[in-house]
């Protein structure tokens, strides 16, 4: 078992059921619940069979993640006779993470959360930060709150379960903390052309250092954490559009489109080089499928971008790169130099098609 230590609690990366054990027998809770989705109890709940909890089931996806499904969780804990000295374990990928510490964090004003994430998105990205929260009227992570579980436990094993859509979903978290911080490691990620063979251990540590390294610097996102919205600001806005209009897509793959048209804004702001944002537009066309927009969604688009909670007095905040492995917080663009990066992906999305 490995462990990185990150404020008030630590990420275990190693057996999940050893964990899940051992934190049980450390602490003197009242009662324990397992949160799990349909794919989350399938493939991953075996992993626990000598660990008998009570079960909250919900369906999966980003489309649950709401407030209606909050209420039904915060029920099923309140007939399970969960109490303050309670524990939530939450076993899925970042929407059971986030709601399901969500709804920790509020009941009976807290109660005690370890967050299991199974699938790469969440090992790397949801599973650090203590942000939480769920959705509302399609922009993503609208209401939350910040507050760290008591321990996470990162599981390799759990992503020989996961399809190569969900693979690439989170290698597009792993490419963004490498173009931000560490092009030691983005050297390592374009040389990869395949994901079903990839020795994940090394690559998750060292993506997960990435991301606590920032988090403990700027926990409440007030400075220097806001260089992991590379890619956010415009993938988020795509994301939420393809669910609105009932066609969701991963969140990495909005995310990958967001890192294209960024980098474009990162040439045209920042003067990062042109054969970096090439080679970065490679690397992405390499693994991800176009996205289906139109010019004619732009307003919509844009409009999603204005609701973004990094904004300020109404102007579109990004983060950009000034050269691969370094990121600057707080660039605001103009709208129209938002619809050139549109236009940019759109482009390379043609290429990817032909």
């Amino acid at each position: 078992m490995k462990y990185l230590a990150i404020s008030d609690y630590k990420i275990q990366i190693g057996p999940a059921g050893q964990a899940l054990a051992e934190i049980l027998n450390a602490g003197n809770y009242s009662k324990a619940v397992l949160l799990v989705d349909a794919n989350s109890e399938k493939f991953c709940l075996p992993q626990f069979a000598s660990i008998d909890l009570p079960i909250i089931r919900i369906e999966p996806g980003e489309q649950q993640k709401n407030i209606r499904t909050c209420e039904y969780i915060w029920q099923q804990m309140m007939a399970l006779g969960m109490d303050r000295h309670s524990l939530l374990v939450n076993l899925g990928g970042g929407v059971i993470g986030d709601m399901g510490g969500f709804c920790a964090a509020t009941f009976f004003r807290g109660i005690p959360f370890v967050q299991i994430p199974t699938t790469l998105l969440s090992q790397v990205d949801a599973s650090i930060g203590g942000k939480l929260g769920i959705d509302l009227n399609w922009v993503k992570n609208a209401v939350g709150v910040f507050k760290n579980p008591l321990a996470v436990v990162v599981d390799p094993q759990f992503l020989k379960t996961l399809p190569d859509a969900e693979l690439r979903s989170g290698f597009a978290e792993i490419i963004k903390h490498a173009l931000i911080a560490d092009a030691v490691l983005w050297n390592q990620l374009k040389e990869i052309d395949r994901l079903d063979g990839v020795e994940w251990e090394p690559i998750l540590e060292a993506s997960l250092r990435i991301k606590r390294d920032v988090v403990v610097e700027d926990p409440f996102e007030k400075g220097r954490r806001k260089v992991l919205n590379f890619g956010h600001t415009i993938g988020h806005a795509i994301e939420s559009f393809v669910l609105s209009a009932g066609k969701p897509l991963t969140h990495g793959e909005a995310v990958a489109a967001g890192m294209v048209a960024e980098s474009y804004l990162s040439s045209k702001y920042l003067g990062l080089e042109a054969a970096c944002l090439d080679e970065i537009v490679q690397v992405i066309k390499r693994f991800y499928p176009p996205i289906h927009f139109t010019e004619g969604d732009y307003d919509a688009l844009l409009g999603l971008m204005k609701k973004d909670k990094k904004n300020r007095a109404g102007s579109i905040s990004f983060t950009l790169l000034p050269a691969i492995g370094q990121a600057s917080f707080d660039q605001f663009v103009s709208e129209d130099s938002i619809r050139e990066a549109l236009d940019f992906y759109l482009r390379e999305a043609e290429e990817m098609k032909n």
